[in-house]
């Protein structure tokens, strides 16, 4: 098997609460190379850690984050939502995945390359959504590291690929095949799959020889690894 890059999901969610510094923190101590997370902006523009356009699920305040301002949040949740300066600073020198939540335009995405570039991070750091955003991101920074999101083993089109130039096709775990990841693999791009947890599913996807693994058990991918 080849060496597989560990991708931890929001940190480490099934020890701490997903998107926040302990959670990101546990999964690089847990063996990542990477840690993946979710950005919005808030009302006033400043990019913060959340999946969710509410605090609902996760800190039982049905209000959207769209609404508030970054100060209202940090009340609300007592500094429990990073923001995005904040993650990029605790992570060190690790790779970061940062995923592109809702409505992505070209200002929103001019903040967040803005916060990036003043934490000195954009060598490390690279992005993944589906195509519009991405379409965003490679108009923003032609530079822009990209993992493409797909959801169908429809492939997509030549054009949107050499619009957006992404170096990584990003997966369901459950739609990739040894056949797709050696197109792939043919065609110069990597693979990334999301988001397996169990051993079996883990083990599979390592012997198809996929690039990246982004998931919720780190611990249990990088055991894997190890052996």
């Amino acid at each position: 098997m080849q060496t597989v890059t560990a991708v931890a999901h929001r940190g480490d969610p099934y020890r701490f609460r997903e998107n926040t510094l302990d959670s990101l923190r546990s999964g690089l101590d847990r063996g990542a190379d990477a840690v993946e997370f979710d950005v919005r902006l808030t009302r006033d523009g400043v990019p913060v850690l959340l999946h969710d356009d509410t605090l609902e699920r996760l800190w039982e305040v049905a209000r959207p984050l769209s609404a508030l301002s970054a100060e209202e949040v940090r009340e609300l949740t007592d500094g429990g939502v990073p923001t995005l300066a904040e993650a990029l600073a605790v992570t060190g020198d690790s790779r970061v995945m940062v995923d592109l939540c809702g409505r992505v335009t070209r200002r929103t995405m001019e903040r967040i390359l803005d916060v990036i570039r003043q934490s000195g991070a954009g060598d490390r750091v690279y992005y993944s959504a589906g195509a519009e955003t991405m379409l965003t991101v490679r108009a923003a920074d032609p530079a822009a590291e990209i993992a493409l999101t797909w959801t169908t083993l429809a492939p997509p089109r030549p054009a949107l690929l050499a619009a957006i130039k992404p170096r990584w096709l990003n997966y369901r775990f459950s739609l990739v095949d040894h056949d797709l990841i050696t197109h792939l693999h043919r065609t110069g791009r990597l693979v990334s799959v999301w988001t397996p947890d169990t051993r079996r599913s883990l083990r599979r996807l390592m012997a198809l020889g996929v690039d990246s693994i982004t998931t919720n058990r780190i611990e249990v991918l990088h055991d894997l690894r190890s052996r």
